[in-house]
């Protein structure tokens, strides 16, 4: 049956494995947990770390690129509109009535 860790404690045995105090074997008998598992919470440890440092409110690439598509598509709809009143206004003095 497999075993389910915490997060807490996954990060409390690979910062141990980190420090280099004791072999991945040592910790895996102290904690109950293979060596090979003490190896891959390390190196996602390493990989990750540097995610600690990112602004929090900063935004995905993805989310900038969709609120610019979106700022976008909202210029040209408000042009549309400027384009269609003037119109509007212009069908009015020609033909003495409203369009449609």
């Amino acid at each position: 049956m497999r075993k389910k860790h915490r997060k807490d404690f996954k990060a409390k045995v690979a910062l141990e494995a980190l420090k280099g105090e004791s072999t991945l074997q040592e910790l895996a008998v102290k904690y109950e947990v293979a060596p090979n598992q003490i190896s891959q919470w390390k190196k996602q440890l390493l990989d990750g770390a540097a995610d600690i440092f990112e602004r929090p409110n900063k935004k995905k690439p993805e989310v900038v690129k969709a609120e610019k598509e979106r700022d976008e598509i909202l210029k040209t709809v408000g042009e549309m509109k400027l384009e269609n009143d003037f119109l509007k206004k212009k069908y009015r003095q020609l033909y003495g009535k409203e369009p449609f």
